[in-house]
């Protein structure tokens, strides 16, 4: 996974952390199951487990597998699963998205690059397969390629993944210098779920750098009274409250940095008085 820390705006380890927890990548497809993609048109691709055809059984039932040792970090597993099922159903959508996501993980690019282009010939409104896609070619700084291929995923009606695609567009803008449209990004990811901490935090920390103080606040005390809170959150509220003026503010922060993070490098950039670094 890169991670975007050589950028004036940084968006800081934090969020590169946060995000491999979360998973940018999405299996939402892996696990749906017989009746279909979270990013497909459910009326095109309704398959009750009555109707569907014995190979197909055989291939989900190994998707599955692959799909639970995958997360497991279990990839060669994984793979060897994926190959199975491809062997039951050449013609399995899905299982063509898990193989790129595995070859991914592994380094192929060419491997996973074919078995997403294969899962979007088989399904060409898969958006799930779009997500991860887009997110390969940001990787390999494709950017105006992975940037239209997350707008397309955002694109696709009923997509149940729209807030984590905005968010993985709006890191993939800010490695690609376009700090204006990653903030237009991680704003429509926060309105779709406020509860995404990785939106928050860059929404919030783009607005300080703008100096937009009141907006960026917002969104740090939300984060910082949540469980999400962590060092980089707590540092970039200090040094909110602090060009405000809320003293008490900074104290209380203070202290939760110190006792929380006592040997985190937020803590010494804190101790140095180093607020505009």
């Amino acid at each position: 996974m890169m991670a975007f820390t050589k950028l004036g705006w940084q968006p800081l380890r934090w969020l590169v952390l946060t995000a491999m927890i979360a998973g940018f990548l999405s299996l939402a497809g892996c696990a749906a199951g017989p009746g279909g993609r979270s990013g497909a048109n459910p009326v095109d691709n309704v398959v009750t487990e009555s109707d569907e055809p014995e190979a197909r059984k055989r291939a989900r039932n190994r998707l599955e597998l692959a799909s639970g040792y995958f997360s497991e970090g279990k990839t060669t597993i994984a793979l060897d699963e994926i190959k199975l099922s491809l062997q039951a159903d050449p013609n399995y959508g899905d299982a063509f998205n898990l193989r790129g996501m595995i070859y991914m993980r592994l380094g192929d690019g060419r491997q996973a690059e074919d078995s997403f282009r294969r899962a979007l010939q088989l399904n060409p409104r898969d958006a799930d397969t779009m997500h991860n896609y887009a997110w390969m070619m940001c990787q390999q700084r494709r950017y105006d390629e992975s940037i239209a291929m997350f707008t397309q995923a955002n694109a696709v009606p009923l997509y149940n993944g729209q807030s984590k695609t905005y968010m993985t567009r709006g890191i993939c803008e800010l490695a690609s210098g376009k700090p204006e449209l990653a903030e237009r990004s991680f704003a429509r990811s926060y309105e779709l779920d406020a509860t995404n901490p990785i939106s928050g935090y860059n929404l919030a920390n783009l607005l300080f750098l703008r100096n937009e103080l009141q907006r960026s606040q917002f969104y740090t005390r939300r984060l910082n009274n949540s469980e999400l809170s962590n060092a980089e959150t707590l540092w970039l509220g200090i040094k909110i409250e602090r060009k405000l003026g809320n003293t008490e503010a900074v104290q209380q922060l203070t202290t939760q940095l110190r006792r929380r993070y006592p040997q985190s490098s937020e803590l010494s950039s804190l101790d140095r008085g180093a607020f505009d670094e």
